[in-house]
C-alpha cells in the first residue's frame, strides 16, 4: 500500500471522528446548532475572540455535559478497540478482545465488592475498585498461564484466562445473591454508561490510556513479526515472550483503566479491528491507528444512539455495541462459510 493511500485513510478516519464528535455535542434536547458549537469552541482558543450565539446554558451544556461525555466515549472506544487490535496481535486470534484474560471479570467483581460492601460513596469508589479487580484478574490469568504451560504456548494463557473469569463471575454472582438489594445498582454499571462528572473522569483515565497507547504503537512493526509465529520471530531477533507480556500489560492497563470509569462495553475491540483488517489487510502499521480513530467515532455515535433510541430515556451503550457487533459477526461468519 502507497503513502498517499495510507495517508488519505487516515485523514479519512480523522474527518469521521470530527463527524462523530459534532454530531455527539449537537445531538439532544438543548438546541445546539452545530455552527454554535464550531463557534463556541473557536472561542476558546486563546487570542480568539468570536461569539457563538449560544447562551449562558447552552455554554454550561456544553462545556460541562455534552463534551466531556463525548471526549470520555471517544477516549473508551480509542482505547478498547486499539487495546483488542494489539491482543489480536499477540495472540494471533482475529475475535480475540480486551476482556480476553479476564479484565471484564475482574472489573465487574471489583465493582460489585466496591457496591455491595458501602464503598460506592463518592465518585471514585467504584472505579477504583473496578481498575484493581481487572490488573489483578489478569495478573493472575499471566501468572497461571506461565505456571502450567512456561513459554511453549499463548494458548495456555488463554486457558487460564478462561478459569480466573469463570472464578471471578462465580465470585461476583455469590455477592449479588448475598447483597439483591444492590442488584439495580450492579447492572446498570455492568451494561456500560458514559455519565460524567465534568472533566473528572477524563483526565483520571487520560494518563493511562496514553501510556497505553504510545506502548502498542511503538510495537507496531513487532506485531507484523509476531504473526509468522514464536519460531520465526524469535529467529529474527525478536523475544517474544517479553514482547507479549509488554503488549498484554499495555493493553489490560488501558482496557482496565477505561473499563472503571465506563462499565462493561463490548464488542468495540472485536468489531472495529476485524472491520479495519477486512479492508486495509492485518498490517499492524495502518491497522493500529484507524483502531484508534475509528473506535473512538463508533462509540461515540453508539452513545448517540444510546440517548436517542428510547428519549427521553436511555438505553445502556452495552446493549447498543451489542445490537450492532452480534450481526456483524453473523455476516462474518456467513462470509467466511462463502469462502
Amino acid at each position: 500500500m502507497t503513502g498517499a493511500r495510507r495517508s488519505a485513510l487516515v485523514g479519512g478516519a480523522v474527518v469521521v471522528l470530527l463527524a462523530a464528535v459534532l454530531v455527539g455535542v449537537t445531538v439532544g434536547p438543548a438546541g445546539l446548532t452545530a455552527r454554535g458549537v464550531l463557534l463556541d469552541l473557536l472561542d476558546a482558543v486563546p487570542g480568539v475572540d468570536v461569539d457563538s450565539g449560544l447562551t449562558a446554558q447552552q455554554h454550561a451544556i456544553l462545556w460541562q455535559i455534552r463534551l466531556p461525555r463525548v471526549v470520555l466515549g471517544a477516549v473508551v472506544g480509542a482505547t478498547l478497540a486499539i487495546a483488542g487490535a494489539a491482543y489480536q496481535g499477540v495472540f494471533r486470534n482475529p475475535l480475540a478482545d480486551p476482556f480476553l484474560l479476564g479484565v471484564s471479570s475482574g472489573a465487574g467483581l471489583g465493582a460489585t465488592a466496591a457496591i455491595v460492601s458501602g464503598l460506592a460513596l463518592g465518585s471514585f469508589g467504584i472505579p477504583v475498585a473496578a481498575f484493581a479487580g481487572g490488573v489483578l484478574a489478569v495478573t493472575a490469568t499471566y501468572l497461571l498461564g506461565r505456571g502450567v504451560g512456561g513459554v511453549r504456548s499463548e494458548v495456555v494463557i488463554i486457558l487460564a484466562g478462561v478459569a480466573v473469569a469463570a472464578f471471578a463471575n462465580a465470585a461476583q454472582t455469590f455477592l449479588q445473591q448475598r447483597h439483591d438489594e444492590t442488584l439495580r445498582q450492579v447492572y446498570n454499571w455492568l451494561l456500560g454508561r458514559l455519565s460524567t462528572d465534568g472533566w473528572t473522569q477524563v483526565l483520571v483515565v487520560l494518563p493511562y490510556v496514553v501510556v497505553a497507547a504510545a506502548v502498542i504503537c511503538l510495537h507496531r512493526r513487532t506485531l507484523d513479526v509476531m504473526a509468522v509465529g514464536d519460531t520465526e520471530a524469535a529467529s529474527l531477533g525478536v523475544h517474544p515472550e517479553r514482547v507479549r507480556l509488554t503488549l498484554v500489560a499495555a493493553a489490560t492497563l488501558g482496557t482496565a483503566a477505561v473499563v472503571s470509569v465506563s462499565g462493561l462495553i463490548g464488542f468495540v475491540g472485536i468489531v472495529v479491528p476485524h472491520a479495519i483488517r477486512l479492508v486495509v489487510g492485518p498490517g499492524h502499521r495502518l491497522l493500529l491507528p484507524l483502531s484508534l480513530l475509528l473506535g473512538a467515532a463508533f462509540l461515540v455515535f453508539a452513545d448517540v444512539l444510546a440517548r436517542t433510541v428510547t428519549a427521553p430515556a436511555e438505553l445502556p451503550i452495552g446493549v447498543v455495541t451489542a445490537a450492532i457487533g452480534a450481526p456483524f459477526f453473523l455476516v462474518v461468519l456467513r462470509r467466511g462459510r462463502a469462502t
